[in-house]
């Protein structure tokens, strides 16, 4: 249905009026354009429409040229980067509408769910000691003289203080002196068990001569009788005589097996007295001798417990040297695990950015300050620079557990309670209901509630205050 303009002329044929018409005329255009501006009087209207009247047969119908002007090019882009922009901003926006909660997504640690073995271990504290630091000490009462200052190098055997001590000393001379005496008394037995044997051997010597001449005696007196020139009592006397003398010598000669066997026991005697002084006086020596404080070991002066020329009692600390060949960790565990801990459990021990494989050599079965003191040794090898009282972070390896689901291990476990974690996912992070198991120190394992390869947030969830979602800022 068309327009009428009042004129008998529907509307859209007059808007059909070509633009490149050859020639127009001014009046007629100056009138049409009144018209459209609704300018012009009313009692213009019957000229201006009979002049157009008489314009009509020279008018025909043309289409409208439509051309994109710089306006209409500049609207169409900015509907077209709007709507790019809807599209693109469309997933942030839902996810903004879903979260409940906003953080930056720096703030936030994350790690990814993986599947592996998991060792249990704790991190313990240490101290690099010597594995051999022996201290010397004073052996009796006296002065003390300090040959060496902390921090020098010693030889083994190398003279660190001397101790005089006028008791020592004195009681060494009292031994020596009754060492000679018992070796002069030696001397004298075994001269004496000479001049014994030889006497007694006189002896018998001049009892077997006399044996003989009563012997002969008794034959004289034997003739004399059968001549009947010696009486009866005379015989007898001789005869008794030589029986004597028998006596006598077999006598002699038993007293004298005696004597040398008497002799030779006293010598026996004479020699373990001897000895036993020998033995008295070698120990006085060596108490002696040990007033001279030397290293046990090569290594370093680590402490003077004395000042020079410094009055010390028996059994006083003098010095400690350390052995530079051998190093320990001295670690102290909770009491909590120290029934989990024995000797030859594994460790780990880092210096220096370095790691090196050890092992529990001991465990103190005593708990002081709630902690229970260790001991644990290189395995493979000892480090180079060590230093006496370095500090070396250690991980004893408790528990082994082939492949289980786990994660690293962070601040999310204390602020969930181990039953709660944030499961990340196209910058959107929902709560998940968790289950953990394993504990190390690096990592934990998940028993439910995760799959391998999610990642989720592993620093503080507390300041979500149980949030669903969290929505993590680029």
């Amino acid at each position: 249905m068309s327009t009428s303009t009042g004129f008998g002329v529907p509307m859209t044929q007059r808007l059909a009026i070509a633009d490149d018409r050859p020639q127009h005329d001014s009046h007629m255009i100056l009138a049409w354009g009144l018209l459209k501006l609704g300018l012009c009087e009313t009692e213009h209207r019957g000229a201006v429409a009979e002049m157009i009247s008489e314009q009509m047969k020279m008018d025909r119908p043309v289409s409208r040229r439509r051309t994109v002007t710089p306006k209409r090019l500049g609207l169409l882009l900015g509907l077209a980067g709007c709507g790019v922009g809807v599209v693109l901003l469309f997933p942030s926006i839902d996810r903004w509408f879903q979260s409940e909660v906003s953080v930056d997504a720096d703030r936030v640690r994350l790690a990814k769910v993986t599947r592996g073995a998991l060792i249990r271990e704790i991190a313990v504290q240490g101290r690099v000691v010597a594995a051999f630091h022996p201290t010397v000490f004073s052996p009796s009462a006296g002065i003390v003289a300090v040959d060496v200052r902390a921090g020098a190098v010693v030889e083994k055997g190398a003279v660190l203080c001397r101790v005089t001590s006028p008791k020592i000393n004195n009681r060494l001379d009292q031994e020596l002196s009754r060492l000679h005496s018992l070796e002069a008394e030696l001397s004298r037995q075994r001269i004496q068990a000479k001049q014994v044997p030889l006497r007694n051997q006189q002896r018998i010597d001049l009892l077997g001569v006399e044996l003989q001449a009563a012997k002969r005696a008794q034959e004289r007196a034997e003739k004399s009788r059968a001549l009947g020139i010696l009486t009866e009592v005379e015989y007898e006397k001789t005869q008794d005589q030589a029986e004597i003398l028998s006596r006598k010598l077999e006598f002699a000669k038993r007293n004298s097996v005696l004597e040398r066997e008497s002799l030779a026991f006293e010598i026996e005697e004479r020699k373990s007295q001897l000895e036993r002084q020998r033995l008295a006086v070698a120990d006085w020596q060596r108490q002696v001798d040990g007033l001279t404080i030397r290293s046990p070991v090569t290594g370093l002066v680590s402490r003077l417990h004395v000042e020079d020329r410094e009055a010390v009692g028996e059994n006083a600390r003098l010095v400690t040297v350390v052995d530079l060949s051998a190093f320990e960790i001295e670690i102290a565990v909770a009491e909590d695990y120290a029934d989990e801990i024995a000797p030859g459990t594994g460790a780990v021990l880092t210096i220096n950015q370095q790691q090196f494989a050890g092992q529990v050599r001991s465990i103190s079965p005593e708990v002081q300050g709630s902690q229970v003191k260790g001991v644990v040794a290189f395995t493979d090898r000892t480090p180079d620079g060590l230093k006496q009282h370095q500090r070396v972070t250690t991980r004893l390896m408790l528990d082994r557990r082939a492949d289980v689901l786990k994660v690293r291990r962070g601040p999310f476990l204390e602020s969930g309670g181990g039953r709660r974690a944030y499961v990340v996912k196209d910058g959107l992070a929902s709560a998940r209901p968790i289950e953990v198991g394993l504990r190390s120190v690096t990592e934990v394992e998940i028993l439910s509630g995760l799959q391998p390869g999610e990642t989720i947030i592993v620093s503080d969830t507390a300041r979500f205050n149980g949030a669903q979602k969290v929505l993590l800022r680029r």
